[in-house]
Protein backbone atom coordinates (compact mmCIF):
# COMPACT_ATOMS: atom_id res chain seq x y z
CA UNK A 1 0.00 0.00 0.00
CA UNK A 2 1.35 3.37 -0.90
CA UNK A 3 1.07 5.97 1.81
CA UNK A 4 -0.45 9.29 0.34
CA UNK A 5 1.91 12.79 -0.20
CA UNK A 6 -0.25 14.76 1.79
CA UNK A 7 -3.09 14.91 4.01
CA UNK A 8 -7.00 15.69 2.67
CA UNK A 9 -10.42 15.47 4.04
CA UNK A 10 -9.66 11.61 3.70
CA UNK A 11 -6.53 11.12 5.22
CA UNK A 12 -4.63 11.82 8.35
CA UNK A 13 -1.15 10.80 9.38
CA UNK A 14 -0.64 10.48 13.47
CA UNK A 15 2.72 9.50 15.11
CA UNK A 16 1.68 7.08 17.24
CA UNK A 17 -1.53 5.27 18.98
CA UNK A 18 -3.29 7.50 21.01
CA UNK A 19 -6.84 9.35 21.29
CA UNK A 20 -6.06 11.67 18.62
CA UNK A 21 -6.13 8.93 16.08
CA UNK A 22 -9.99 7.95 17.89
CA UNK A 23 -11.02 11.73 17.23
CA UNK A 24 -9.69 11.58 13.31
CA UNK A 25 -11.87 8.40 13.09
CA UNK A 26 -15.10 9.53 14.56
CA UNK A 27 -14.68 13.22 12.20
CA UNK A 28 -14.24 10.49 9.67
CA UNK A 29 -17.45 8.64 10.25
CA UNK A 30 -19.46 11.58 10.69
CA UNK A 31 -18.55 12.64 7.05
CA UNK A 32 -17.14 10.50 3.99
CA UNK A 33 -15.08 7.99 5.55
CA UNK A 34 -11.34 8.48 5.36
CA UNK A 35 -7.79 6.27 6.75
CA UNK A 36 -5.77 7.53 9.34
CA UNK A 37 -1.73 6.43 8.64
CA UNK A 38 -0.23 5.78 12.52
CA UNK A 39 3.61 6.35 12.75
CA UNK A 40 3.48 8.93 9.86
CA UNK A 41 4.40 12.45 10.97
CA UNK A 42 2.43 15.57 9.34
CA UNK A 43 5.15 16.26 7.00
CA UNK A 44 4.60 12.81 6.07
CA UNK A 45 7.85 11.19 7.16
CA UNK A 46 7.44 7.96 8.37
CA UNK A 47 8.41 7.54 11.65
CA UNK A 48 6.89 4.20 12.13
CA UNK A 49 5.70 2.76 15.68
CA UNK A 50 6.56 0.49 18.18
CA UNK A 51 4.12 -2.61 17.89
CA UNK A 52 4.40 -5.11 20.97
CA UNK A 53 1.47 -8.73 20.54
CA UNK A 54 -1.72 -7.05 22.33
CA UNK A 55 -0.55 -3.10 21.46
CA UNK A 56 -2.52 -3.29 18.15
CA UNK A 57 -6.34 -5.48 20.06
CA UNK A 58 -5.73 -2.80 23.02
CA UNK A 59 -5.79 -0.10 20.75
CA UNK A 60 -8.73 -1.23 18.61
CA UNK A 61 -10.50 -2.36 21.56
CA UNK A 62 -10.41 1.02 23.44
CA UNK A 63 -11.51 2.73 19.91
CA UNK A 64 -14.73 0.71 20.66
CA UNK A 65 -15.14 1.01 24.32
CA UNK A 66 -15.05 5.17 23.53
CA UNK A 67 -16.74 5.39 20.78
CA UNK A 68 -20.58 5.53 20.28
CA UNK A 69 -22.00 4.17 18.39
CA UNK A 70 -18.96 1.57 18.57
CA UNK A 71 -16.40 2.08 15.12
CA UNK A 72 -14.38 -0.61 14.57
CA UNK A 73 -12.27 0.44 11.74
CA UNK A 74 -10.66 -1.94 9.03
CA UNK A 75 -6.75 -2.30 9.83
CA UNK A 76 -3.67 -3.29 8.03
CA UNK A 77 0.16 -3.11 9.22
CA UNK A 78 2.47 -2.04 6.58
CA UNK A 79 6.33 -2.08 6.20
CA UNK A 80 7.53 1.13 5.14
CA UNK A 81 11.25 2.28 4.60
CA UNK A 82 13.72 0.97 6.59
CA UNK A 83 11.64 -1.46 8.09
CA UNK A 84 9.43 0.58 9.70
CA UNK A 85 5.59 -0.33 10.60
CA UNK A 86 2.67 1.74 9.84
CA UNK A 87 -0.75 1.04 11.04
CA UNK A 88 -3.61 2.10 8.72
CA UNK A 89 -6.96 2.52 10.14
CA UNK A 90 -10.00 2.82 7.59
CA UNK A 91 -13.72 3.50 8.54
CA UNK A 92 -16.35 4.39 6.35
CA UNK A 93 -18.83 6.90 6.60
CA UNK A 94 -21.06 5.66 9.43
CA UNK A 95 -24.55 4.98 8.62
CA UNK A 96 -26.62 6.56 11.18
CA UNK A 97 -24.93 9.84 13.15
CA UNK A 98 -23.59 11.30 14.36
CA UNK A 99 -20.97 8.75 16.05
CA UNK A 100 -19.14 10.38 19.47
CA UNK A 101 -16.07 10.09 21.06
CA UNK A 102 -16.98 10.22 25.29
CA UNK A 103 -19.44 12.29 24.55
CA UNK A 104 -18.00 14.81 22.24
CA UNK A 105 -18.41 14.67 18.51
CA UNK A 106 -16.33 15.40 15.18
CA UNK A 107 -16.78 15.99 12.18
CA UNK A 108 -14.04 16.39 9.02
CA UNK A 109 -13.44 19.64 7.23
CA UNK A 110 -10.52 19.38 4.38
CA UNK A 111 -7.48 18.24 6.13
CA UNK A 112 -8.88 18.55 9.70
CA UNK A 113 -11.27 17.61 12.36
CA UNK A 114 -14.01 20.16 14.48
CA UNK A 115 -15.91 19.96 17.21
CA UNK A 116 -19.68 20.00 16.41
CA UNK A 117 -21.63 22.60 18.25
CA UNK A 118 -24.99 21.44 19.65
CA UNK A 119 -26.85 22.24 16.60
CA UNK A 120 -24.39 20.67 13.90
CA UNK A 121 -25.28 17.42 16.11
CA UNK A 122 -28.93 18.03 16.08
CA UNK A 123 -28.47 18.38 12.43
CA UNK A 124 -26.48 15.75 11.53
CA UNK A 125 -28.99 13.27 12.97
CA UNK A 126 -31.83 14.88 11.60
CA UNK A 127 -30.13 14.54 8.06
CA UNK A 128 -29.53 10.47 9.45
CA UNK A 129 -33.37 10.24 10.67
CA UNK A 130 -34.67 11.80 6.41
CA UNK A 131 -36.13 14.53 8.38
CA UNK A 132 -35.28 18.04 9.50
CA UNK A 133 -35.43 20.53 12.20
CA UNK A 134 -39.01 22.63 10.88
CA UNK A 135 -40.66 19.41 11.38
CA UNK A 136 -40.58 19.56 15.14
CA UNK A 137 -42.70 20.87 17.27
CA UNK A 138 -42.16 24.30 18.45
CA UNK A 139 -42.16 24.65 22.11
CA UNK A 140 -44.73 26.80 24.30
CA UNK A 141 -46.72 27.96 20.91
CA UNK A 142 -50.01 26.02 19.71
CA UNK A 143 -52.81 26.73 16.76
CA UNK A 144 -53.85 29.68 18.43
CA UNK A 145 -50.31 31.53 17.52
CA UNK A 146 -50.78 30.98 14.20
CA UNK A 147 -52.66 32.94 11.54
CA UNK A 148 -55.98 30.71 9.29
CA UNK A 149 -55.73 34.05 6.96
CA UNK A 150 -52.11 33.44 5.92
CA UNK A 151 -52.69 29.91 5.88
CA UNK A 152 -55.79 30.67 3.75
CA UNK A 153 -53.54 32.78 1.57
CA UNK A 154 -51.23 29.42 1.06
CA UNK A 155 -54.04 27.84 0.06
CA UNK A 156 -55.11 29.60 -2.59
CA UNK A 157 -51.88 29.58 -3.81
CA UNK A 158 -51.77 26.10 -4.18
CA UNK A 159 -55.10 25.60 -5.17
CA UNK A 160 -54.50 27.81 -8.51
CA UNK A 161 -51.55 25.71 -9.40
CA UNK A 162 -53.59 22.06 -8.83
CA UNK A 163 -56.74 22.03 -9.97
CA UNK A 164 -57.29 18.82 -8.06
CA UNK A 165 -56.87 20.41 -4.60
CA UNK A 166 -60.04 19.73 -2.47
CA UNK A 167 -59.13 20.37 1.34
CA UNK A 168 -61.87 22.81 2.01
CA UNK A 169 -60.22 24.05 5.88
CA UNK A 170 -57.51 25.25 7.23
CA UNK A 171 -56.97 22.79 9.99
CA UNK A 172 -57.39 20.18 7.53
CA UNK A 173 -54.77 21.70 5.80
CA UNK A 174 -52.48 21.66 8.38
CA UNK A 175 -53.09 18.30 9.38
CA UNK A 176 -52.66 17.03 5.92
CA UNK A 177 -49.22 18.86 5.65
CA UNK A 178 -48.02 17.54 9.22
CA UNK A 179 -47.77 20.94 10.24
CA UNK A 180 -50.69 20.81 12.80
CA UNK A 181 -49.38 17.89 15.52
CA UNK A 182 -51.54 16.25 18.64
CA UNK A 183 -52.90 18.78 21.04
CA UNK A 184 -53.14 21.77 18.49
CA UNK A 185 -48.81 21.78 18.59
CA UNK A 186 -47.58 23.15 15.87
CA UNK A 187 -44.05 22.28 14.30
CA UNK A 188 -41.43 24.93 13.66
CA UNK A 189 -42.38 25.07 10.00
CA UNK A 190 -45.42 26.13 10.34
CA UNK A 191 -44.94 28.95 12.91
CA UNK A 192 -42.22 30.16 11.01
CA UNK A 193 -44.58 30.38 8.13
CA UNK A 194 -48.15 31.42 9.54
CA UNK A 195 -47.11 33.20 13.10
CA UNK A 196 -49.78 35.89 13.60
CA UNK A 197 -47.19 38.34 15.16
CA UNK A 198 -43.48 39.06 14.66
CA UNK A 199 -40.80 36.65 16.31
CA UNK A 200 -36.92 36.87 16.41
CA UNK A 201 -36.16 33.48 14.47
CA UNK A 202 -36.96 35.65 11.10
CA UNK A 203 -34.78 38.80 11.77
CA UNK A 204 -33.91 40.01 8.37
CA UNK A 205 -31.79 43.34 8.88
CA UNK A 206 -31.81 45.78 5.64
CA UNK A 207 -29.69 48.59 4.80
CA UNK A 208 -28.97 51.07 2.43
CA UNK A 209 -25.72 52.51 2.46
CA UNK A 210 -24.46 55.57 1.09
CA UNK A 211 -21.34 54.37 2.29
CA UNK A 212 -19.35 51.58 3.88
CA UNK A 213 -20.18 53.66 6.93
CA UNK A 214 -23.50 56.17 6.51
CA UNK A 215 -26.83 54.46 6.17
CA UNK A 216 -29.55 56.48 4.40
CA UNK A 217 -32.30 53.84 5.45
CA UNK A 218 -32.24 50.28 7.65
CA UNK A 219 -35.17 48.23 8.49
CA UNK A 220 -35.49 45.12 11.07
CA UNK A 221 -38.26 42.48 9.26
CA UNK A 222 -39.39 39.92 11.68
CA UNK A 223 -42.53 38.41 10.07
CA UNK A 224 -43.53 35.46 9.24
CA UNK A 225 -40.97 34.27 6.43
CA UNK A 226 -43.93 33.71 3.33
CA UNK A 227 -44.91 37.87 4.60
CA UNK A 228 -40.95 38.36 4.50
CA UNK A 229 -40.36 37.83 0.82
CA UNK A 230 -42.49 40.43 -0.92
CA UNK A 231 -41.68 43.17 1.91
CA UNK A 232 -37.50 42.03 1.49
CA UNK A 233 -38.54 43.40 -2.17
CA UNK A 234 -40.36 45.82 -1.70
CA UNK A 235 -37.14 47.63 0.38
CA UNK A 236 -34.85 46.48 -3.06
CA UNK A 237 -37.00 47.89 -5.45
CA UNK A 238 -37.18 50.88 -3.38
CA UNK A 239 -33.37 51.31 -3.30
CA UNK A 240 -32.08 50.61 -6.65
CA UNK A 241 -32.43 52.66 -9.86
CA UNK A 242 -34.62 51.74 -12.38
CA UNK A 243 -33.69 53.63 -16.03
CA UNK A 244 -35.74 54.52 -19.30
CA UNK A 245 -34.15 53.28 -22.28
CA UNK A 246 -35.62 54.75 -25.81
CA UNK A 247 -35.24 53.44 -28.56
CA UNK A 248 -35.70 53.65 -32.71
CA UNK A 249 -37.09 49.90 -32.98
CA UNK A 250 -39.68 49.69 -29.95
CA UNK A 251 -42.78 51.06 -30.27
CA UNK A 252 -42.68 51.26 -26.37
CA UNK A 253 -40.07 52.33 -24.17
CA UNK A 254 -38.06 50.01 -21.88
CA UNK A 255 -37.60 50.47 -18.43
CA UNK A 256 -34.69 48.88 -16.88
CA UNK A 257 -33.55 48.16 -13.58
CA UNK A 258 -30.43 48.17 -12.04
CA UNK A 259 -30.16 44.13 -11.74
CA UNK A 260 -32.91 41.49 -13.41
CA UNK A 261 -35.32 41.13 -10.34
CA UNK A 262 -36.38 37.89 -11.02
CA UNK A 263 -33.06 36.58 -10.05
CA UNK A 264 -32.77 39.24 -6.78
CA UNK A 265 -36.14 37.17 -5.75
CA UNK A 266 -34.60 34.12 -6.45
CA UNK A 267 -31.79 35.10 -4.10
CA UNK A 268 -34.37 36.30 -1.54
CA UNK A 269 -36.32 32.87 -1.89
CA UNK A 270 -33.23 30.53 -1.35
CA UNK A 271 -32.10 33.38 1.72
CA UNK A 272 -35.42 32.97 3.34
CA UNK A 273 -36.09 29.28 2.46
CA UNK A 274 -32.89 27.60 3.35
CA UNK A 275 -31.63 30.02 6.44
CA UNK A 276 -30.13 27.96 9.28
CA UNK A 277 -33.17 29.15 11.27
CA UNK A 278 -31.45 27.65 14.65
CA UNK A 279 -28.23 30.24 14.18
CA UNK A 280 -28.38 33.03 16.54
CA UNK A 281 -27.25 35.92 13.53
CA UNK A 282 -29.29 37.26 11.81
CA UNK A 283 -29.89 37.20 8.03
CA UNK A 284 -28.58 40.71 6.20
CA UNK A 285 -29.22 42.59 3.15
CA UNK A 286 -26.93 45.59 2.56
CA UNK A 287 -27.50 47.84 -0.71
CA UNK A 288 -24.70 50.03 -2.06
CA UNK A 289 -24.93 51.87 -4.97
CA UNK A 290 -22.72 49.32 -7.04
CA UNK A 291 -23.65 46.06 -5.32
CA UNK A 292 -25.79 44.07 -2.92
CA UNK A 293 -24.56 41.79 -0.03
CA UNK A 294 -27.06 39.11 0.86
CA UNK A 295 -25.84 37.48 4.10
CA UNK A 296 -27.38 34.38 5.65
CA UNK A 297 -26.81 32.26 8.09
CA UNK A 298 -26.09 28.31 7.83
CA UNK A 299 -23.26 27.75 5.78
CA UNK A 300 -22.82 24.99 2.69
CA UNK A 301 -23.42 21.00 3.54
CA UNK A 302 -19.87 19.22 4.06
CA UNK A 303 -20.91 17.75 0.34
CA UNK A 304 -21.02 20.83 -1.10
CA UNK A 305 -18.64 23.17 -2.04
CA UNK A 306 -18.39 26.82 -3.34
CA UNK A 307 -16.70 25.57 -6.51
CA UNK A 308 -19.84 23.02 -6.96
CA UNK A 309 -22.04 25.62 -6.21
CA UNK A 310 -20.88 27.80 -8.97
CA UNK A 311 -20.74 24.87 -11.49
CA UNK A 312 -23.94 23.04 -10.25
CA UNK A 313 -22.06 20.12 -9.87
CA UNK A 314 -24.22 18.76 -6.35
CA UNK A 315 -27.05 17.49 -5.43
CA UNK A 316 -29.56 19.68 -3.00
CA UNK A 317 -30.51 18.63 0.29
CA UNK A 318 -32.92 21.09 1.63
CA UNK A 319 -32.00 21.98 5.26
CA UNK A 320 -35.41 23.00 5.76
CA UNK A 321 -37.83 20.04 3.95
CA UNK A 322 -40.91 21.23 5.28
CA UNK A 323 -40.99 24.66 4.67
CA UNK A 324 -39.11 24.17 1.43
CA UNK A 325 -41.81 21.51 0.61
CA UNK A 326 -44.66 23.48 1.07
CA UNK A 327 -42.83 26.54 -1.23
CA UNK A 328 -42.81 24.50 -4.24
CA UNK A 329 -46.49 23.05 -3.73
CA UNK A 330 -47.81 27.40 -3.89
CA UNK A 331 -44.91 27.93 -6.75
CA UNK A 332 -42.48 29.83 -5.39
CA UNK A 333 -39.55 27.47 -6.32
CA UNK A 334 -39.82 25.01 -9.24
CA UNK A 335 -37.34 22.22 -8.03
CA UNK A 336 -34.81 21.38 -5.24
CA UNK A 337 -31.09 22.66 -6.56
CA UNK A 338 -31.92 24.91 -9.70
CA UNK A 339 -32.04 28.28 -8.02
CA UNK A 340 -28.48 29.36 -7.86
CA UNK A 341 -28.35 27.73 -11.63
CA UNK A 342 -30.72 30.32 -12.67
CA UNK A 343 -29.82 32.98 -11.37
CA UNK A 344 -26.11 32.57 -12.54
CA UNK A 345 -27.57 33.08 -15.74
CA UNK A 346 -30.38 35.70 -15.16
CA UNK A 347 -27.39 37.82 -14.47
CA UNK A 348 -24.99 36.74 -16.86
CA UNK A 349 -28.26 37.07 -19.54
CA UNK A 350 -28.60 40.45 -18.22
CA UNK A 351 -25.15 41.73 -19.04
CA UNK A 352 -23.48 41.34 -15.62
CA UNK A 353 -21.09 39.69 -13.75
CA UNK A 354 -22.10 36.68 -12.23
CA UNK A 355 -22.82 36.73 -8.56
CA UNK A 356 -19.96 36.08 -5.82
CA UNK A 357 -20.18 33.82 -3.57
CA UNK A 358 -18.32 33.10 -0.19
CA UNK A 359 -18.60 31.17 2.78
CA UNK A 360 -17.85 33.38 5.93
CA UNK A 361 -19.02 34.17 9.77
CA UNK A 362 -20.80 30.71 10.64
CA UNK A 363 -23.18 31.50 7.28
CA UNK A 364 -23.17 31.85 3.25
CA UNK A 365 -22.56 35.18 1.63
CA UNK A 366 -23.42 36.38 -2.11
CA UNK A 367 -22.89 39.45 -3.69
CA UNK A 368 -24.50 40.86 -6.76
CA UNK A 369 -23.10 43.69 -8.81
CA UNK A 370 -24.69 46.41 -11.53
CA UNK A 371 -23.47 47.45 -14.60
CA UNK A 372 -21.04 50.61 -12.57
CA UNK A 373 -19.44 48.39 -10.66
CA UNK A 374 -15.66 47.84 -10.41
CA UNK A 375 -16.60 44.58 -8.37
CA UNK A 376 -14.02 46.03 -5.84
CA UNK A 377 -14.02 47.17 -2.10
CA UNK A 378 -16.51 44.34 -1.37
CA UNK A 379 -16.67 44.06 2.45
CA UNK A 380 -14.78 41.62 4.04
CA UNK A 381 -15.50 38.89 6.95
CA UNK A 382 -14.23 40.90 9.21
CA UNK A 383 -17.16 43.61 8.31
CA UNK A 384 -20.05 41.13 8.25
CA UNK A 385 -18.83 40.25 12.04
CA UNK A 386 -18.89 44.03 12.85
CA UNK A 387 -22.55 44.13 11.40
CA UNK A 388 -23.62 41.10 13.86
CA UNK A 389 -22.56 43.59 16.50
CA UNK A 390 -24.38 46.36 15.47
CA UNK A 391 -26.39 48.53 18.03
CA UNK A 392 -29.84 47.24 16.78
CA UNK A 393 -28.78 43.51 16.75
CA UNK A 394 -27.39 44.01 20.49
CA UNK A 395 -30.82 45.22 21.65
CA UNK A 396 -32.42 42.65 19.93
CA UNK A 397 -30.85 40.36 22.10
CA UNK A 398 -31.12 42.26 25.37
CA UNK A 399 -34.96 42.05 24.68
CA UNK A 400 -35.06 38.73 23.82
CA UNK A 401 -33.23 37.87 26.63
CA UNK A 402 -35.46 39.50 28.95
CA UNK A 403 -38.65 37.87 27.06
CA UNK A 404 -37.01 34.60 27.59
CA UNK A 405 -36.85 35.12 31.24
CA UNK A 406 -40.37 35.97 31.85
CA UNK A 407 -41.68 33.09 29.52
CA UNK A 408 -39.25 30.86 31.81
CA UNK A 409 -41.05 32.19 34.98
CA UNK A 410 -44.26 31.72 33.76
CA UNK A 411 -43.64 28.43 32.43
CA UNK A 412 -42.35 27.43 35.98
CA UNK A 413 -44.78 28.80 37.88
CA UNK A 414 -47.43 26.60 35.65
CA UNK A 415 -46.14 23.68 35.98
CA UNK A 416 -45.37 23.69 39.38
CA UNK A 417 -49.10 24.31 40.21
CA UNK A 418 -49.87 20.91 37.59
CA UNK A 419 -47.15 18.97 39.22
CA UNK A 420 -45.95 17.99 35.65
CA UNK A 421 -42.64 18.35 34.15
CA UNK A 422 -42.18 20.25 30.85
CA UNK A 423 -38.93 20.07 29.37
CA UNK A 424 -38.03 22.82 26.38
CA UNK A 425 -35.54 22.05 23.81
CA UNK A 426 -32.82 24.23 25.46
CA UNK A 427 -33.27 21.80 28.79
CA UNK A 428 -32.66 19.03 27.07
CA UNK A 429 -29.37 20.06 25.62
CA UNK A 430 -28.62 21.04 29.44
CA UNK A 431 -29.87 17.93 30.56
CA UNK A 432 -27.76 15.93 28.51
CA UNK A 433 -24.63 18.29 28.63
CA UNK A 434 -24.73 17.54 32.84
CA UNK A 435 -24.94 13.61 32.43
CA UNK A 436 -21.36 14.05 30.15
CA UNK A 437 -19.91 16.17 32.62
CA UNK A 438 -21.53 17.31 36.00
CA UNK A 439 -18.21 20.20 36.34
CA UNK A 440 -19.27 21.66 33.41
CA UNK A 441 -20.01 25.67 33.60
CA UNK A 442 -22.96 27.86 32.88
CA UNK A 443 -20.61 29.72 30.70
CA UNK A 444 -19.84 26.42 28.83
CA UNK A 445 -23.54 25.59 28.76
CA UNK A 446 -24.19 29.06 27.22
CA UNK A 447 -21.65 28.45 24.73
CA UNK A 448 -23.39 25.06 23.67
CA UNK A 449 -27.26 26.05 23.81
CA UNK A 450 -26.48 30.06 22.78
CA UNK A 451 -28.16 31.66 25.02
CA UNK A 452 -27.22 34.08 27.66
CA UNK A 453 -25.57 32.42 30.62
CA UNK A 454 -28.57 34.63 32.73
CA UNK A 455 -31.04 32.18 31.24
CA UNK A 456 -28.76 29.09 31.59
CA UNK A 457 -29.28 30.29 34.90
CA UNK A 458 -32.90 30.28 35.10
CA UNK A 459 -33.15 26.87 32.95
CA UNK A 460 -31.26 25.44 35.72
CA UNK A 461 -33.75 26.81 38.46
CA UNK A 462 -36.41 24.88 36.42
CA UNK A 463 -35.32 21.91 36.60
CA UNK A 464 -33.95 21.70 39.81
CA UNK A 465 -37.37 22.79 40.97
CA UNK A 466 -38.87 19.96 39.19
CA UNK A 467 -36.79 17.70 40.65
CA UNK A 468 -34.60 16.85 37.69
CA UNK A 469 -31.22 18.15 39.26
CA UNK A 470 -30.15 19.26 42.36
CA UNK A 471 -26.87 20.75 43.07
CA UNK A 472 -23.99 18.69 45.56
CA UNK A 473 -21.35 21.02 47.06
CA UNK A 474 -20.92 24.93 46.86
CA UNK A 475 -21.60 27.38 43.61
CA UNK A 476 -17.84 27.30 43.61
CA UNK A 477 -16.49 24.33 43.60
CA UNK A 478 -19.33 22.07 43.95
CA UNK A 479 -21.66 20.58 40.36
CA UNK A 480 -24.57 19.41 39.43
CA UNK A 481 -26.26 15.88 39.22
CA UNK A 482 -28.81 14.14 37.41
CA UNK A 483 -31.01 12.77 39.43
CA UNK A 484 -34.43 11.90 37.66
CA UNK A 485 -35.05 10.63 33.71
CA UNK A 486 -36.62 12.39 31.78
Amino acid sequence: MQIPNKESDKVEFKPGLNNAVIVALVAFSNTRGGTVYVGVAANNKVAGVLLAQETLPQFLNEIKNKTSPSIIPDTEIIDAEGGRKVVVLSVSEYPIKPVSLQGKYYKRANASNHLLSANEVANIYLQTMNTSWDFYPRSNVTIDNISFEKVRKAMNAIKKRNENFQIETEKEFLEKNKLLLEDNRITNGCFLMFTKDDNFLTTIQMGHFASEIVIKDDVVNSSDILTQIDNVMDFIRKHISKALIITDTQVENIQRWDYPLDGIRELVLNMIIHRDYTASHNSIIKIFHDRIQFFNPGTLPDTITIEQLKTNQYVSTPRNRQIAGLAKEMGLIERYGTGIKKVRKMFVEYGLKEPMFETMSGGLSVTIFCENSTGTNVNTEKDLEKDLEKDLEKDLEKDLEKDLEKDLEKDLEKDLEKDTVKITDNQLVVLKHLEQNQYITNAELSTIVKISERNIRVNLSKLKAQGLIERVGPDKGGHWRVIRKY
